[in-house]
Parts: structure tokens; sequence; C-alpha cells
């Protein structure tokens, strides 16, 4: 049970999912706290059937907060993260500032969970894209070790925002009539269109996007040797991120065996009959919290190859859920809430 437990950024997209799911899941808190931006505070918003107002995020708002679960830009989570470490407060944060701190614990529950122990107040949840790639590579990794990956994903407009969504729908709209189409949010026209540029570009022409999907799922699986070479692009979809991935093991795997051991692992749902043309869709996936899986068969290219498709809700399991998830570890575990101390807590900028 936790005590006190804030949200920050409740107003968002992603926040309201947050609190969608601590009432769906009955989270374990006695008291909740809702924080924003000074342009939300002093409006309520309704949880559970109980009004609870936005406070303003300040330093003062996380005294007497257990945990804060942190769903804000990067430049908004280098600031106030801080300050909630300082008052004692243990922060899950869902943005890209804090993952890659070495002392900073990166988590999937379902793949890494001894690592929330670790922390020393601060609990970095993954990139949207990472998190259903490693759902996936996990079970294979354990049973026969990945080596190499190649993986092209096709993500959501959803994952840029509010804005995004509404950018697609007008654009869309636009397109179909002839008209000239809206643009303040993609460098391109994004109604039929794919941009093969997800973030900021990095040394040796890879994207920020693409870098995190590499670096992050290394320091999740705990194993710097895996190979990944990642393309990222964003497609007129508006909810749902999907990936194709070749990944190859240093054992033989055939592709029972890897249905087998991808069905066995929670969190993850196996959708596989292309007979049947069953396999899953970002449309069929929205608004779950699993991360799906099909068209799963041994690659012909390399000896020890297998391909697949997986489809999640990036706002769900990639960025609410699995805050959530991390959430409900410390509030059933004194001893993982208390980590390892807050002395030399990292809080660097």
């Amino acid at each position: 049970m936790i005590d006190t437990l804030a949200i920050v950024g409740a107003t968002g997209a992603v926040g309201r999912i947050i609190l969608e799911q601590l009432v769906q899941r009955e989270f374990p808190a006695r008291r909740l706290k809702l924080l924003a931006s000074a342009r939300s505070a002093g409006r309520t918003m309704e949880v559970a059937g109980r009004s609870f107002p936005v406070e303003e995020l300040t330093p003062d708002a996380f005294t007497g907060v257990d945990v804060a679960i942190g769903s804000t830009p990067d430049e908004v989570a280098a600031e106030f993260v801080p300050w909630a470490v300082e008052r004692g407060t243990v922060v899950v944060d869902e943005s890209a500032f804090f993952r890659m701190q070495p002392d900073v614990p990166l988590v999937i529950p379902e793949v890494n969970p001894q690592a929330i122990g670790r922390h020393r107040g601060i609990i970095a949840s993954p990139n949207c894209s990472t998190t259903q790639m490693v759902m996936v590579m996990k079970p294979l990794h354990d049973a026969a070790r990945v080596t190499r990956v190649i993986v092209s994903t096709y993500q959501a407009v959803s994952g840029a925002g509010l804005a995004a969504t509404t950018e697609l729908r007008d654009a869309t709209a636009a397109w179909l009539a002839g008209d000239v189409e809206p643009r303040q949010v993609f460098p391109h026209p994004i109604a039929a269109n794919l941009i093969p540029q997800i973030g900021s570009p990095r040394p040796g022409g890879s994207t920020s996007e693409e870098l995190k999907m590499i670096l992050e799922t290394r320091k999740m699986l705990e194993d710097e040797s895996i190979a990944i070479s990642a393309t990222c692009v964003r497609v007129p979809v508006a909810n749902g991120h999907s990936e194709s991935i070749l990944i190859e093991t240093e054992r033989k795997l055939s592709a029972d065996e890897a249905r087998q051991l991808l069905a066995a692992m929670p969190g993850v749902v196996v959708v596989d009959d292309l007979a049947a043309k069953r396999y899953p869709t970002p449309r069929e996936c929205s608004g779950r919290d699993e991360v799906f899986v099909g068209r799963i068969r041994e690659d012909g290219s390399c000896p020890n190859g297998i391909a697949l498709w997986c489809v999640s809700d990036n706002v769900r399991k990639g960025a609410a859920t699995n805050a959530v998830q991390i959430t409900e570890r410390l509030a059933a575990d004194p001893a993982l809430l208390a980590g390892q101390g807050r002395a030399g807590a990292a809080v660097k900028g």
C-alpha cells in the first residue's frame, strides 16, 4: 500500500490513461495527488467518481508524496524529478531524460523486475517502440540467446502527441478533398504518406528514436553484445505501433518453438494464423495492454533467424500501463520502495 501517490502530467493524454488504469486495476493508494503545469492548475478532474484538484507542479508539491508517476517532456522531467527525489519521493519517470544514466534502472516488469530494487529514487520506463520489441525478444533471449536484431517500426501518430493525432485527421480530410493539408507537427505531409524519421539526427545516420531502441534494449537485457539495426518510420495510423523484426539467436529455434515461448511470455498474446488471415493489426490492438505477435516464421536469409510481426498500443503498454505496473510492484513490497537509499541519487542534468 502506498500512502500518497502523485501523477505528474495528469491532464495530458497519457496522464489520463494512467488515472483510468489506477481505477481499473484498483491501485492500492490512500491518497491521490494530481500535478500539472501552471496553465492547468486550478482545474478539477474526476477519478472514480470523485473530483480532484489539479495542483501546480512545484518543488513543495512533493512534500509527503511517496511515489510519483511522471508523464512529461524531457525538459520538464529534468527539472521536477530532482525536486521529488530530494523530498523522499520515488519517481517512476516516462521521459527519456534519465533512462541511460547508469544508476537509474530501466524497467519492463515482465522483463527485468529485479532491476526495480536497484533504484535510488528514480525508475525509468522505456521508449514505447523499445518496450514491445523487448517483450518479444525476452523469451527468445532466455531460451536461445539473441545475437542480432533487425527491426523496422511503423509508428502511429499518437506517439507524437494529441496535436499529431489531430493533424492526421485534418490532413487526411484535406488530402481526400484535394485541399491544402495542415502541417504543424510533422516535417512532411502525414496523410497517405510515410516519414522515415522519428527524432533528431545522430552521428552515423541514425535518429534519436533508433538509438533509443538500441541502447535501451541492451541495458534492459544486460547484454551489450546484441547487434541491433533499427529503422523507425512514422505512418498514417492513429494509434498502435507495429514492428517487423528479424531476430537471430545463438541456438536455432524452430517457428513452433518460438511460438510456444512467446505464448508463454506474460503480457504477450500470439495471434498467428496466416491461412485464416489472423495476425495483429493496430486497430484491433488499440486500447489493449498486451503486446501482440504474429507472422512467426523461420527466416531463410540466415541460419538461426526468426521473423515476426508485433503490435502494441503505444500509449498503454508503451507508456501508461508499464509505469503503473512498475508502481504496483513498489506498492506491493516496502523493500522495493526503499530501493538502495538516496545517497548519491541519480538526479544529474
